[in-house]
């Protein structure tokens, strides 16, 4: 029984329905090495971590979306950045002051639903997108995938892909 080609598409996007990305994000990155490969890839060479889970997320259901990002590219600037440092910019005087430590709780939890909506975005936009496709055979391993979409490239950034991939499969 042959597949029709119109219907490919809906079979891969069930596939994603019944795997969210929230739940697979926080797995992943509470996996060894994980949070701290993101965290080098986020401050060190520029990578939105919510982006880098989402391509995560897809390979591991053998898909790839080459749909535009900008709107989530920009929430993750707008919103989520700025609660990000400001949470960072207070982490000095949060240890001498509870107020201030209290405030800067209050910015984690915010910075943390910012980045569910991004993830939330992300997914919707795969589960919209006429441009989600199967990885095809020739496809490049994840490593070498990301390292060309994120455009990381110096040993260290690499090694954290590497980290990602290995605990995304880790058999």
């Amino acid at each position: 029984m042959s597949h029709d080609s119109t219907q490919l598409p809906d079979d891969l996007r069930d596939r994603l329905l019944h795997a969210p990305l929230w739940e697979f994000a926080l797995e992943l990155y509470g996996r060894d090495g994980v949070e701290a490969a993101c965290l080098v890839l986020q401050d060190e060479a520029g990578v939105d971590v919510c982006e880098l889970l989402w391509h995560c997320w897809l390979h591991r259901h053998g898909l790839v979306c080459d749909e535009s990002l900008d709107p989530v590219r920009r929430w993750q600037r707008e919103v989520t950045g700025p609660l990000r440092r400001l949470r960072r910019d207070l982490k000095v005087e949060a240890k001498q002051r509870e107020s201030v430590a209290a405030l800067r709780r209050t910015l984690k939890q915010a910075e943390l639903q910012a980045e569910r909506e991004a993830l939330t975005q992300l997914a919707r936009l795969a589960l919209e997108s006429q441009r989600l496709s199967p990885l095809s055979r020739t496809s490049p391993r994840l490593t070498t995938f990301l390292a060309e979409r994120l455009q990381v490239q110096k040993k260290p950034h690499l090694s954290a892909l590497q980290t990602l991939e290995s605990q995304l499969d880790p058999s």
